[in-house]
Formats: C-alpha cells, structure tokens, sequence
C-alpha cells in the first residue's frame, strides 16, 4: 500500500514558493505525479494555487487537462510530428526545443488564424533536447521565425543544480542570459528543484521543480527541507524458521549463518522494488530495521526478522516512510530517489489523505 499525503504535497509547493519570490512555482507532474498519480497530485496543487503544470508527454497532459482547464499545462518533449492540431484544440502548451519544432508550430498557427502558445528551450549545456548554438543563432538573427508563437517562457534545463559548488551552474546562468538577450523579450523559466536552492541568481519568473514536491531532498548534502508525503508498506505472507546453512531466495545468494527467522513480503521488482537491493535493503518495523536477504524476485521479498516475533502473516513492512526515505532507499539499490518514486508499480494500491 502507498499512502499519499496530498496536504504535505501542497505544502512541499508553498515552501517552494517561499524560496523562490521573484515568480510563480510550477508543479511538475510527469510520471504520473513521480509515481504517486497526478490526477490526484494535480488538483491538489490546483487547489493550493498552482497554475502552471509541466509533463513529458501528450498523453500525460490530456490525462489530466479535464481537472485543471485554467492552467497553463506544457509538455516538455515538446510535439511530436502530427499531433500539433491536438495541442492547440486542447488548449495544451508545446515545448518547442528545435528549429523543426518551430516551424510545424507556427505552420499550426497559420492553419489557426491565430498566435498560439508556446515555450521555447534552449540548450545550454544538457546537450538532450533544445535550441542548440547553431539553431538559437538563426532564431536570434531572425525573429520572424517565431511569427504566429505567442512565447510564454523562454526556459532551460539545469545539468548538476543538487551540486552547489559545480562550476556548470554559473556556466548555464551566463549562457542562459545571453541566449534571451538575442531573442525576443519573454519571461524566464529557469530553476527546477536544486536550483531554487542555489540563490537568487538563479530565480526567474517561472520555477519548474518537480521532486522536491514529493519529498525528495533537493539539497543532498544538506537536511532535506521538504516534508516527506509517501508511505509504502507491504503485508508479510509468510514467516518460516530456517537453519543454519539453508539458502533463502533465488541462486543461493544468502545462507543463514546460524537458525534464523525469515518474512516473506508481497512486494518485488515488477512492484518497483528494485532488485539491485537484493542483500543491501531493508524494512523497517516498529521503529527498527529488519534486513533484506536473498534475491528480490518478481513478486516476493525477504527479511530476516530474527528478535522480531510480532511479525507475524498479515503484518506490515514499511518501505518507505519516516524511516527510510526515498532517498535513503536509493543509495542502497544504486539509484536515485527519482527512479525509487517513478518505479512504483500499478499493482501497489494508492490511498490519498490529506485532501
């Protein structure tokens, strides 16, 4: 079971705003709300004043149009060939990220008989999607290019924000300032969630974090500022008594070292509970750890619960909570809190509180 704190979600968003006083803070909510449902995610954010949403693709953003249809809702990956008459009967913004993306916009835009909005990217040092220096320079050298975009933003994409002191933050700040000097005026979008941390410099008038809304630290080598709003338990099938030199789980990878008491949890990697855990996890019941050992499997995990006998079938592990946070969870599988959040499964069921 994943419990989802709506509220602390909302306030996780007004701290944010908080920081970042020079404009509005958007929700991102691609993912699926980072694992935790955005068309529960996004109203709530709705509701304590957000209007402006960022997801990854098309069909993230009609999933969810219905429940906010006054905000200004973008998709980052920007249109693919075809589906820009969708964008704009739907009212839904395009990230524009190459001269390509340009011209089948403002081509949507003379079919139209009307501006339509956009958000144009430049690439100032993540080398995936945006502007790159040859195309920013033919769009600076001719404007007209842009005839028919009403540009709401002009953004970029920090590369190593979480890392205070990396030389490519003052880098991108300086690239970013001379790109929009070329281009026509619009507002900026430039921090996501590290970077509303890194000071006023990198404030603007549009902020995009994303993690930072659903717990995870956006200052890693600092306390985590944001309130935690997931919880992730998961029932005990079975307890059994093993021996001293009984293997548990598949390939053998871990033998009791003397008579030991093993749980069985119904939760494995087709969950998102990562199999690169296997004999480095934990859970954590009644306050204390109980270890992971033996493979994660497809469906099932194993804890050694030695000096816990109130664990019991029917009870509960948690995952993921006050004691092991996402992040917490991610250094011992090798990941980042991202990936733990956005890998949690459809079969794991959802309850929201905090409405």
């Amino acid at each position: 079971m994943l419990e989802v704190d709506l509220g602390a979600i909302a306030d996780n968003w007004r701290l944010l705003c908080a920081r970042h006083p020079r404009g509005p803070v958007a929700g991102v909510v691609k993912a699926d709300g980072y694992g935790l449902g955005a068309r529960a995610v996004a109203p709530a954010l709705h509701a304590a004043g957000c209007r402006h949403f960022f997801v990854a693709h098309l069909d993230e953003a009609l999933a969810i149009r219905d429940l906010i249809p006054d905000a200004l809702l973008a998709v980052l990956n920007g249109p693919i060939p075809g589906t820009e008459d969708e964008y704009a009967a739907r009212g839904i913004v395009p990230v524009l990220g190459s001269l390509a993306d340009i011209d089948a916009w403002t081509a949507t835009a003379r079919r139209a008989g009307r501006a339509l909005p956009a958000i144009l990217h430049v690439d100032t040092g993540m080398s995936r999607l945006g502007l790159d220096p040859s195309e920013l320079a033919i769009v600076q050298g001719d404007h007209g290019r842009l005839a028919g975009t009403d540009l709401c933003f002009v953004m970029t994409h920090l590369v190593a924000s979480e890392q205070r002191d990396s030389a490519l933050n003052e880098r991108q700040r300086a690239r970013f300032a001379a790109a929009c000097a070329g281009l026509p005026p619009a507002p900026r979008s430039f921090a996501n969630s590290s970077g509303i941390f890194l000071g006023d410099g990198w404030g603007s008038d549009l902020a995009r974090p994303g993690a930072a809304l659903y717990g995870i630290n956006p200052t890693p080598t600092e306390k985590n500022p944001m309130r935690l709003p997931v919880r992730l338990r998961s029932r005990v099938l079975a307890v059994r008594a093993v021996g001293k030199g009984d293997s548990v789980g598949y390939n053998a990878t871990w033998t009791a070292p003397k008579p030991r008491r093993i749980a069985t949890a119904c939760i494995g990697y087709a969950d998102g509970w990562h199999r690169s855990l296997s004999g480095r996890g934990a859970a954590i019941f009644d306050g204390t750890p109980v270890a992971l050992v033996g493979r994660v499997s497809m469906d099932l995990t194993t804890f050694d619960v030695t000096g816990q006998p109130a664990i019991v079938p029917g009870s509960w592990l948690e995952l993921i909570g006050p004691g092991q946070t996402p992040d917490d969870v991610a250094a011992a599988a090798g990941t980042n809190g991202y990936e733990v959040l956005t890998s949690l499964g459809a079969r794991i069921e959802r309850v929201y509180t905090g409405r």
